[in-house]
C-alpha cells in the first residue's frame, strides 16, 4: 500500500521529536532566540538540522560550504558533526544575524571549525574556485535567495569532489512549486531548478518531504 503523508499533525510532530531529536540545550536556546527575530521563518526545524548532521557524518565530510547562514543553527549542527580538523565555510551578508551565530558557535566550542565570509555568496564561491578549490569539498548546503539557487548549484558542483553532496532547502516552497498560478520570481526559479535537476545526469537525485522540501544531489 502506498501512503501519502499530506500533513504532519502537531501530535505526530511531537512524537517524532520525542523519539528522534537529539537537539542540545544550546541548540534549543539558539532556535528560541531566533524565533524572536525578524525573518524567523527562515529557521530550519530541529529534525532537519539533525538530518544535515547525519548526512555529513554519513559521507565522512571534512570540508563543507553553507550558503545562507542566518543565525547559525544549521551550521551549528553541521560543525558539531565534522571531525576536529573539519572546516565549514559559511556564506552570508548580514552582520547582525551572523553575530548571533558567532556567539553560539563559540559557546559550543565549534567556532574553530567555521569560517564566516561576509560577502555575496557567488563572489565567495568564485574566489574558492579561483584559489584551487575545485573538487575539494564534500558537502554544500544551499539555503539563501532562491533566484540564485541555480548559479549557486553550478559553482557548488564544480567545488565538490566526486561523491560529494549538495543539499537544497525550500524546494517545495510551501507547495507553490506545484501551483501553476504562482508566477513570482522565487517560485519560478525553484520550479526551473527542480526540472533541471530531474534531468541532470551529473548527479544522483532525491527530493524529500522534510521541512519545506529538501533535495539531495550527489555528484557522480
Amino acid at each position: 500500500m502506498t501512503v501519502r503523508l499530506l500533513d504532519l499533525t502537531s501530535k505526530l510532530h511531537d512524537y517524532v521529536l520525542s523519539v528522534s531529536s537529539r537537539e542540545t540545550k544550546l541548540m534549543a536556546r539558539l532556535r528560541e532566540e531566533t524565533a524572536t527575530m525578524p525573518g524567523a521563518g527562515m529557521q530550519i526545524p530541529p529534525i532537519q538540522g539533525q538530518f544535515l548532521a547525519f548526512l555529513v557524518s554519513l559521507i565522512g565530510a571534512r570540508r563543507g560550504i553553507e550558503i545562507g547562514t542566518f543565525t547559525g543553527y544549521s551550521a551549528l549542527w553541521v560543525a558539531t558533526a565534522l571531525p576536529a580538523d573539519g572546516k565549514l565555510i559559511c556564506c552570508d551578508v548580514n552582520e547582525k544575524t551572523t553575530a548571533v551565530a558567532r556567539r553560539y558557535w563559540k559557546e559550543a566550542g565549534v567556532d574553530r571549525k567555521i569560517e564566516l565570509r561576509l560577502a555575496p555568496a557567488l563572489d565567495t564561491l568564485k574566489s574558492l574556485l579561483a584559489s584551487g578549490g575545485a573538487g575539494t569539498f564534500d558537502y554544500v548546503f544551499i539555503d539563501a535567495d532562491k533566484e540564485n539557487y541555480d548559479a549557486y548549484y553550478e559553482r557548488s558542483l564544480a567545488l565538490l569532489r566526486q561523491g560529494g553532496l549538495v543539499v537544497f532547502d525550500n524546494m517545495l516552497w510551501g507547495g507553490a512549486v506545484a501551483d501553476g498560478r504562482k508566477r513570482d520570481p522565487d517560485t519560478l526559479a525553484l520550479k526551473a531548478l527542480n526540472a533541471k535537476l530531474h534531468h541532470d545526469r551529473r548527479i544522483d537525485l532525491s527530493l524529500l518531504y522534510i521541512g519545506d522540501g529538501v533535495t539531495l544531489a550527489r555528484k557522480r
